[in-house]
């Protein structure tokens, strides 16, 4: 089991315990899993939740028990923020170097937030950078050179690599003492840029783009690379998915191209 499921799944476990810990295995019946997803504030972790739940049943399927079969999901609706380039150029106008450097290589690999601070150096196989998704364990080769020579991504790992030189650790997210980006470090970098750009635009008399720029999470960065991308086979390739309706469906933030009438 990946660590982050594992973690994922403990977490799930501290929110079922309460009610179900000390319930009767043969007394359980799909009114009483629906109760609890009703009652639960959190829609859509409580699917996982109950997901959790039903893979414990499960295991005692020898008797037939499967409460959480039948139970109705509440409906997901996938989240629609997309950051244009005035958000973007907003809040990395307010970012430092390390948090630049990891804007960038979110956007340009389109990969998510984890998989980005654990990027390394040597993670390159010729004109290939090489990307295994931690959430999935789906294995990626993005083109960093073609004919025409090195492309974006080529250019940032190469720059990134050149300027950590002189520090023994091969992540390229690292800062000036040469310690990994953490989560929380890049959380915390993350803030204060947002912030900033926001009194930045209040300070301009422009409440809108404030709120707009408040929305802006990092993980909106792989959603936004999805979107820029006109192929959307090209993009599915990027974002590690099997089937191009879930890039479509989940990751495409702004309409088709379409041209006006006259």
């Amino acid at each position: 089991m990946l660590a982050a499921t594992q973690k994922d799944n403990l977490a799930e476990l501290k929110q079922l315990r309460p009610t179900f810990d000390g319930a009767p295995i043969d007394s359980m019946t799909p009114a009483n899993i629906a109760g609890y997803r009703d009652a639960r504030t959190a829609k859509v972790r409580a699917h996982r939740e109950i997901a959790l739940l039903s893979h414990v049943f499960n295991m005692a399927c020898e008797w037939g028990l499967t409460p959480c079969q039948g139970v109705r999901k509440n409906k997901e609706v996938p989240r629609d923020y997309y950051a244009n380039a005035v958000v973007w150029d907003a809040v990395y106008g307010m970012a430092g170097p390390e948090l630049k450097e990891a804007m960038d290589l979110a956007y340009l690999t389109g990969q998510r937030p984890a998989d980005v601070i654990i990027m390394r150096s040597d993670d390159t196989e010729g004109d290939y950078f090489l990307v295994t998704q931690g959430k999935t364990g789906q294995k990626l080769r993005i083109l960093m050179r073609t004919e025409s020579g090195e492309n974006s991504l080529g250019k940032l790992v190469r720059e990134i690599t050149e300027r950590n030189a002189n520090h023994p650790s091969k992540y390229l997210l690292i800062n000036k003492h040469g310690k990994r980006m953490t989560k929380g470090m890049l959380r915390l970098r993350w803030d204060k840029a947002r912030e900033k750009a926001q009194q930045n635009a209040l300070d301009k008399g422009d409440p809108m783009l404030a709120a707009k720029i408040g929305g802006f999470q990092f993980r909106d960065i792989r959603p936004k690379a999805a979107s820029e991308i006109i192929d959307i086979g090209d993009a599915s390739l990027l974002l590690g998915h099997s089937k191009q309706e879930i890039t479509k469906r989940v990751y495409r933030r702004i309409g088709a191209t379409a041209k006006p009438s006259k």
